[in-house]
Order: C-alpha cells, then sequence, then structure tokens
C-alpha cells in the first residue's frame, strides 16, 4: 500500500498561471503546470501527473520534494555546471594586459605565446592565447607599417592637408 499523496501548495492558482505565462524553459513550464494542476484539484495521484506529463513517477516524486525542501524558487532553479578552470590565472591576465597596453606591444600571437612561456612560465596553446587576446581582451596585434627615417614631417602633413581638395569629387 502506498503512502497518501499530500502536499500543501503555498502559491496561489492565479499566481502559479501568471509564473507559467512567463516562464520561458519547457522544463519550467513542467514543473509549474504539475503544480497548478494540484493546486486546482484536477490531479489527485502522482502517477497521473506522471502519465499527463509523460514523465516517470521518480521524477514526479523528486520534483515534489525539491519543492517541499526549498519551495518554488528552489524548484524552479537551473543549476549551471562550472565549468573547466582556466589555462590562464588572473595575475598572467593582467601581466599580459599591461604588455599589451605598452607601446611595444608584439608582433604576433605566436611572440605573446612565447612571451607567456618565457615570463609567467605558462605553456598554453596558440588557439588558447589568440582567444583570449582577441576576443576576452579586445586587442588587435597591429604593427604601424614602416616609414622611412628621411621623411620630413613638415613635407608629408602639407601633402595629407593638400591631397584632401583632389580627392574630393
Amino acid at each position: 500500500m502506498s503512502r497518501p499523496f499530500e502536499i500543501e501548495i503555498a502559491e496561489s492558482e492565479e499566481e502559479l498561471k501568471k509564473r507559467l505565462q512567463t516562464a520561458n524553459l519547457g522544463n519550467q513550464k513542467e514543473k509549474l503546470i504539475m503544480l497548478w494542476w494540484i493546486k486546482s484539484g484536477q490531479v489527485k495521484e502522482q502517477q497521473e501527473i506522471g502519465k499527463r506529463l509523460a514523465r516517470d513517477t521518480s521524477t514526479v516524486t523528486r520534483w515534489l520534494q525539491k519543492y517541499r525542501t526549498d519551495g518554488l524558487s528552489g524548484l524552479l532553479e537551473i543549476k549551471k555546471a562550472p565549468g573547466a578552470k582556466r589555462k590562464i590565472d588572473d595575475a598572467a591576465i593582467a601581466a599580459l594586459e599591461e604588455e599589451l597596453k605598452t607601446g611595444k606591444g608584439f608582433s604576433s600571437y605566436g611572440a605573446i605565446v612565447e612571451w607567456l612561456k618565457q615570463k609567467q612560465g605558462l605553456d598554453i596553446e596558440y588557439a588558447t592565447v589568440y582567444a583570449l587576446v582577441r576576443y576576452r581582451l579586445g586587442a588587435k596585434l597591429k604593427v604601424p607599417r614602416p616609414q622611412s627615417h628621411k621623411q620630413d614631417e613638415k613635407l608629408v602633413s602639407e601633402f595629407k592637408k593638400n591631397s584632401e581638395s583632389f580627392l574630393i569629387v
């Protein structure tokens, strides 16, 4: 003989219905529908909830247990995996940022890999360094074009001023 199905839903039917309309994840909707069915008296047994939702009764039991212990917020909580540990620590990232801000900079991403190996003692792949520098730090490795040391700066600036009138069509 099984245990009687007894659970007290703290939220009102209207509140559950409102939350159901604003829920955007399917898993959350299923859980809210389950609570709404129980609160409105549409279902009387866990097996019936399982059949309506096409879920195993052990899943329904786990959801109800979670609701009993943690409430609605605990039931609807979305857990996220912590992910892998970063290969470059925050101190190394800060040092790299400072080095990128200096006027000297780096000529290539391979040079950054070598710099990290020598200065920070980190052996990191090229692709990892590229993704870090280009996307996370937002830096671009641009090296100015070489200029002749024989150029006269006054003539260059005069040329730039005068050439604008020729370019306008």
